[in-house]
């Protein structure tokens, strides 16, 4: 048995039973909903479907960090079991969180000297963020310790893909990422931009697409030009969607056409409550492994 375990936040965007199986612990960020209070608690509270129809429907939402108090309390009752941490946060990027994280961590370090608390920012978000997480309990099975595991994700988490596109650009309107005029225009000559998370863990507009079909195509030619071994791709590939799930299933299906050494099927999540706060509906992510992500 591990004499470590490893954590992270929820905006990692596994399903409950995949964070249950591959035992990661995991700490919720928060939302409000027309001024209702949740955690991001992966659907449990309310469910995806509710959260993104009442988004459609005009409902005014908000999202905020977990704080270092609530960390202190989350990490502290793993170190009463006398276990040490590693908790890997969302991107600096994105969040303040891993600031934190790390303040709770040195506070608590204080308090149980013989215990150790590792905080690594993971540069990565959404299911991008959950492959990061799915990889480090594999290396954890293989029998690294938590110094070696942390090392290993922060040498390696560059190299994990994000590829955004959305067809719905009126959360970006709305949230100010683009302007009134831009985003009108954009939506009357159907362009769907074509997103990528940089090597400072930034979420950063690539191109402007027109078309769901050109850029379904596009966001795998990005996968064809980045994968670790190309073609022969082999290993996991997760895609995360907000309420377009044919759209997502369209890109999984040629994902799995273009590589078939692909480690299983491309797992399909949720986009969570928190980033899809952001994003809205109409937005799908794809992640893998490739070559060190550089601006």
């Amino acid at each position: 048995m591990s004499d470590y375990v490893i954590s992270c936040c929820s905006t990692a965007d596994l399903a409950k039973e995949h964070f249950e199986e591959r035992d990661i612990k995991y700490i919720c960020f928060h939302f409000e909903l027309d001024g209702e209070h949740y955690r991001d608690d992966l659907g449990q509270s309310i469910s995806f479907d509710d959260f993104y129809q009442r988004m459609k429907d005009g409902a005014e939402t908000r999202t905020s960090q977990i704080n270092a108090e609530e960390f202190k309390e989350y990490f502290e009752a793993f170190l009463r079991e006398g276990k040490d941490i590693l908790h890997v946060t969302l991107s600096s990027g994105i969040s303040g969180v891993c600031n934190s994280a790390r303040l709770a961590a040195q506070e608590l370090m204080e308090q149980y000297p013989e215990r150790k608390i590792r905080v690594v920012d993971s540069l990565a978000a959404s299911s991008g963020y959950g492959l990061l997480m799915d990889k480090a309990a594999d290396l954890r099975e293989e029998g690294k310790t938590l110094e070696e595991l942390a090392d290993w994700l922060e040498e390696n988490k560059r190299r994990l893909h994000h590829w955004f596109f959305s067809t719905d650009l009126t959360f970006y309107i709305k949230g100010g990422r683009i302007s009134k005029t831009a985003g009108m225009v954009g939506m009357v000559l159907n362009i769907c931009p074509l997103l990528n998370v940089d090597h400072e863990g930034r979420l950063i507009p690539r191109q402007k697409i027109r078309t769901k079909k050109k850029v379904i195509q596009e966001i795998v030619n990005k996968m064809k030009e980045h994968a670790m071994d190309g073609a022969d791709y082999s290993g996991k590939c997760y895609i995360s969607q907000s309420a377009c799930y044919e759209d997502a299933r369209k890109v999984a299906d040629l994902v799995e056409g273009a590589f078939p050494k692909l480690s299983g099927k491309v797992v399909i999540n949720n986009i969570g409550t928190t980033i899809g706060s952001h994003t809205g509906p109409g937005t799908v992510a794809l992640f893998f492994w490739g070559d060190e992500r550089k601006d």
